[in-house]
């Protein structure tokens, strides 16, 4: 099971829906987010360099400004994450390839169902794959949220500070305001996620 921390420090903080700042060094940034993210998220099932299992829950009074930023689906939806306040939202970044991404995907997709009346949104940002691998992993773990695809590394980019450029999967759970108030770096244990979302919801 991940552990579970408070992060006193921590760098900023919906469907068809969907935002992003923050910050790292310049050079940092440069490293983490090219224009194109297929050399660093290699092929094949040993090619994925996945986060550390290390979860972190940020006080409110600690989180910083909203994620932001736009997209398409892969169903051609439009996703403006801005749109979403208001909203307890849920990130999580994979590619279809990535063994624990597959690990994590079934329970990811119950935790959605669990919570969708509770006005919780799931959102993949895809770092690999084409619509049709993407797709074929979705229908293969009957996920039914929505992905945007992120091969030009623009939504990582919003994610610096908050996601590994190579920590795949992670996720990130949003406050109503857009702030990031929790995150997994590696497969998401699911009691954990289950936790950081009640604790945000009940905000």
């Amino acid at each position: 099971m991940s552990t579970r921390r408070t992060m006193q420090d921590s760098a900023p903080s919906r469907r068809g829906v969907l935002a992003a700042a923050g910050g790292v060094p310049l050079a940092l940034l440069l490293a983490a987010c090219g224009t194109d993210t297929t050399d660093r998220y290699a092929s094949g099932d040993a090619g994925y360099v996945s986060g550390d299992g290390v979860s972190v829950e940020i006080p409110a009074a600690d989180r910083d400004a909203a994620i932001e930023f736009i997209g398409t689906t892969f169903d051609d939806e439009p996703v403006d994450l801005a749109t979403t306040r208001g909203e307890v939202m849920v990130l999580n970044v994979w590619y279809a390839s990535c063994p624990p991404c597959r690990k994590e995907a079934p329970d990811l997709q119950a935790i959605h169902e669990e919570y969708a009346d509770q006005g919780v949104s799931f959102l993949g940002v895809n770092v690999r794959d084409t619509a049709g691998p993407a797709k074929a992993f979705e229908e293969n773990y009957g996920i039914t949220y929505p992905s945007v695809p992120d091969t030009d590394a623009q939504i990582m980019y919003a994610l610096r500070g908050q996601v590994a450029p190579n920590a795949v999967p992670s996720t990130l759970v949003l406050d109503k305001e857009g702030r990031v108030a929790a995150r997994i770096s590696g497969a998401a244990d699911p009691s954990v996620l289950r936790a950081m979302i009640d604790a945000v919801v009940a905000e």
